[in-house]
């Protein structure tokens, strides 16, 4: 009895690692499938390309070892350099135009007005429509001839320009359309103004800030986790614009609106020129890594977490 007794704490440990193990078991059985997807369609194509990216590889021939020459190619590339200074203007413009659009928008949705929950749907729509019928649908707005943003503008007695075959203002064009996918930044902000405490600003009034300073000295720090959020979110979206102008441009006119994927994209499926494309794509990842890192380390001062 005894003797029982003295194993009995033994048994105890034995069983709760039996149990932990085949909950461990459990946990990697259910988890095999993603694990597999990872695995097969993206961690093995990023291995690939990195090999690739070494390779003079032109799909229909077996790849041939050729080092850097990729790399270096891309230096002496004025397409490539073009594809990135205009994908580069365009997330300096539209990554803080974007954020600020939807901020003020959720500060508008988070006041108590009659039908907010429809306005904030509406609002939010845009932001899960399918790029391609965007695109079909802007394509049509910004039309010279018959477009409705020239037609309201002529309304006012002005000429609207040829947004999409002008060099001017391709660009432009490209930045105001990104506007139309503010919703999901949108809910994101509404989210963190609904869980800035009512108290903080009663204090505040109390003390008598106006609602000016109020905004800018407790809703800012409170929010700003959702802003680092959806500001890292937005660059790495904005290097990556492929869809709008392979549909609305093509990257013309005179390479105006020819965006670093929609070159990397033309490299690999219109000139097969699938080693190059790997190398530009290594670089697109180490570029958007470096800017995800800088925007991380330059909030360290200035984003305020819960308790820290």
């Amino acid at each position: 009895m005894i003797k029982n007794e003295a194993l009995a704490p033994a048994r105890k440990v034995r069983q709760g690692m039996g149990l932990a193990r085949r909950e461990a078991i459990m946990g990697h059985l259910l988890a095999s499938p993603w694990t597999l997807g990872f695995l097969l369609f993206t961690l093995g194509p990023m291995v690939a390309s990195l090999y690739f990216s070494f390779c003079d590889y032109k799909v229909v021939k077996p790849p041939v070892f050729t080092g850097l020459a990729n790399y270096s190619r891309m230096i002496s590339d004025e397409l490539c350099f073009k594809s990135l200074s205009v994908t580069t203007i365009y997330t300096v413009v539209s990554v803080p135009l974007g954020i600020i659009a939807a901020l003020a928008v959720a500060v508008l949705l988070n006041q108590k007005i009659a039908g907010a929950r429809v306005i904030r749907t509406i609002f939010y729509l845009p932001s899960v429509v399918s790029g391609v019928a965007v695109s079909l649908v802007f394509a049509w707005i910004f039309n010279y001839k018959f477009g409705i943003l020239n037609y309201i503008i002529g309304l006012t007695g002005i000429s609207g320009p040829d947004w999409l075959g002008s060099p001017r203002w391709a660009l432009w064009a490209f930045i105001l359309m990104s506007l139309w996918g503010i919703g999901g930044n949108m809910i994101i902000l509404l989210a963190g103004l609904q869980g800035v405490p009512v108290s903080l600003h009663e204090a505040g009034m109390i003390d008598g800030a106006n609602s000016w300073v109020r905004f800018w000295n407790i809703t800012i720090p409170m929010i700003s986790p959702a802003l680092l959020f959806i500001t890292i979110m937005s660059i790495i979206g904005s290097f990556q614009v492929f869809t709008q102008a392979y549909i609305m441009t093509g990257g013309g006119p005179a390479y105006a609106t020819l965006f670093y994927l929609l070159y990397l994209y033309k490299n690999a499926f219109s000139w097969f020129d699938m080693g190059y494309a790997s190398a530009m794509a290594w670089v697109l990842f180490i570029i958007i890594m470096l800017c995800t890192l800088a925007t991380l380390r330059g909030s360290e001062s200035a984003v305020h977490y819960e308790g820290a």
